[in-house]
């Protein structure tokens, strides 16, 4: 185990935080489980470093990259810790070689590419890399001006959708928009203030869309070299979306006009809302607890507020997960893994999320098994159906059982303390039908990979899903 921070190799990965190094280098930082295993599939990880006992995924993105022939590398949590630049390491941190790719790479001509203009902030720049992965687009430009698409923020916030599909840097907007206009794309710029909104625009066509910066949007300069500028309509009193939420938005409306079923993937934008908001509020209202109140919480508090922030941001990354899927499954099939997967560490996992806080009931296991299904969209499925055994169920603890069945793998969840009237409805995604939201999403995404989730009633509230094994 390497334990110290001028060890040659860890130094040498050490300097990628920086951008200059990660120029001359042509290497970037890759933090967690998840953006690892991506990059592992796309081919370009070189060195991984672990910290021994991580649980989750960590365990099975490590034996993947042994697989791979990369370098593994154990380490102290001291050396992580210099590795990372996240308040919370995760105990997984890959060194990948650069995947950006040259203009002429794009597909000219086709499909959907949103181009970021002077967009400094790195979470922004991640995030609308996540929403344009997940909305089908063909490229995204990150312009001269812009953060660095290695950034590690960026690169963490991008959830491994640096590794779906073509990234392009540092570009001249000028020489770009010319280039795209020849290949017979629109250029459109987003700008508050347009006439048009995304709903009154043509956005089926092959579309170049230019997203500006954080405070001052567009330059007047940049805003005319578009065709024409669209807006977000804003019904009610708030003044203005940030950058990442309106891109998201045009980036699905766009997603919509070219599948053609854009009505149902509207609706359930709009119905995940809500629940998105729930852990959001928690999460704030946790951490403004501590930036209030600190010196006034003992030790054993703080940590008791910070863990709750993470259960919560859990809980909110699984709802984006299968969002996420949902989204994909308008424009085509889910691809599940060619091979299985051991189930037992992606249970442990939420059972060790749940183990945070003690405002959360207790996660019991029972069995395991293989299933064909990537670990963070298990996960993601599992922790939806906890979501749903906390809201009917009230009492006792959450158990999960997972088992092999007739060429399946059925995982049961149930809590005690009384269920959904009528069971069906739990999946239901209209409003007033006593159904949530994420169990419709969980049993579209659960569908759509060959299996079934179904739910029972009555003095305890009991969900069951079958997955190819």
């Amino acid at each position: 185990m390497i334990t110290s921070t001028r060890n040659k190799v860890v130094a040498s990965a050490a300097k990628l935080k920086k951008r200059g190094l990660r120029e001359q280098y042509g290497k970037f930082l890759v933090e967690g489980a998840q953006a690892t295993a991506e990059a592992l599939a796309a081919g370009v990880v070189e060195t991984v470093f672990h910290v021994k006992g991580s649980t989750g995924r960590v365990p099975e993105v490590v034996e993947a990259a042994r697989g791979a022939g990369a370098d593994v590398l154990e380490v102290s949590d001291s050396v992580m810790a210099h590795l990372t630049s996240a308040v919370t390491p995760q105990g997984l941190v890959a060194v990948a070689r650069f995947v950006d790719v040259p203009v002429t790479e794009l597909s000219a001509g086709e499909g959907l590419v949103p181009v970021l203009v002077a967009v400094r902030d790195p979470g922004n720049a991640g995030t609308i890399l996540r929403s344009a992965d997940a909305a089908g687009a063909t490229g995204v430009v990150f312009t001269k001006d812009s953060v660095d698409v290695y950034n590690p923020k960026t690169v963490r916030a991008s959830a491994g959708s640096l590794f779906h599909l073509p990234v392009v840097r540092d570009a001249d907007v000028g020489e770009l928009v010319s280039e795209l206009k020849r290949g017979g794309m629109q250029v459109l710029a987003a700008d508050p203030r347009a006439e048009r909104t995304m709903y009154e625009t043509d956005l089926s066509r092959p579309t170049a869309l230019l997203l500006g910066n954080e405070a001052w949007g567009l330059r007047d300069d940049t805003r005319e070299l578009a065709d024409a500028t669209i807006r977000v309509p804003i019904e009610g009193d708030a003044e203005s979306l940030n950058l990442a939420a309106a891109s998201a938005l045009l980036l699905f409306e766009a997603a919509r006009q070219r599948s053609g079923r854009g009505e149902d993937l509207a609706a359930l934008i709009a119905a995940s809302v809500h629940d998105l908001r729930l852990p959001l509020t928690a999460v704030k209202g946790f951490a403004s607890t501590l930036v209030d109140r600190w010196d006034q919480f003992a030790e054993a508090d703080r940590r008791e507020l910070v863990n709750g922030m993470l259960l919560d941001l859990d809980r909110l990354n699984a709802m984006i997960t299968l969002l996420v899927d949902t989204a994909r499954l308008e424009q085509g099939p889910l691809t599940p893994p060619t091979e299985s997967h051991d189930v037992g560490p992606t249970l442990e996992a939420i059972a060790s999320v749940f183990d945070r806080s003690s405002d959360y009931p207790e996660v019991v296991l029972e069995g395991g098994g293989e299933a064909r299904i990537q670990p963070s969209r298990l996960q993601a499925l599992i922790l939806a159906l906890c979501e749903g055994a906390m809201w009917w169920g009230q009492s006792g603890p959450i158990e999960i059982e997972a088992r092999t069945e007739g060429g399946h793998a059925v995982f049961d969840v149930a809590r005690g303390g009384g269920g959904p009237e009528d069971p069906e409805a739990a999946f239901s995604a209209a409003e007033g039908s006593g159904g949530r939201i994420t169990l419709h999403m969980a049993r579209r995404v659960a569908e759509a990979l060959g299996g079934t989730l179904t739910a029972e009633g009555g003095e305890t509230t009991r969900f069951r899903l079958s997955l190819p094994a």
